[in-house]
């Protein structure tokens, strides 16, 4: 994943809360410089690939199948 702000790409620790779509938060390491960051919690409102794609609606909308 990328840190939509700043294009950091961030190593996401736990995939289930990625896309558990009732999780707002995942744990993961940013990775920028020559070490690897500790590890912290980010929004996922905040990530998105690295393409520049934002994440698809069944991971961050847990109504997803009831909007039309």
């Amino acid at each position: 994943m990328a840190e939509r702000a700043t294009g950091h790409l961030i190593e996401i620790a736990d995939t289930h809360a990625l896309f558990d779509p009732h999780i707002t938060r995942v744990k993961g390491c940013m990775h920028y410089g020559e070490e690897a960051q500790d590890p912290e919690f980010f929004e996922k409102s905040a990530l998105g690939f690295p393409s520049g794609e934002a994440l698809p609606k069944c991971w961050t909308d847990p109504f997803y199948r009831r909007k039309g």
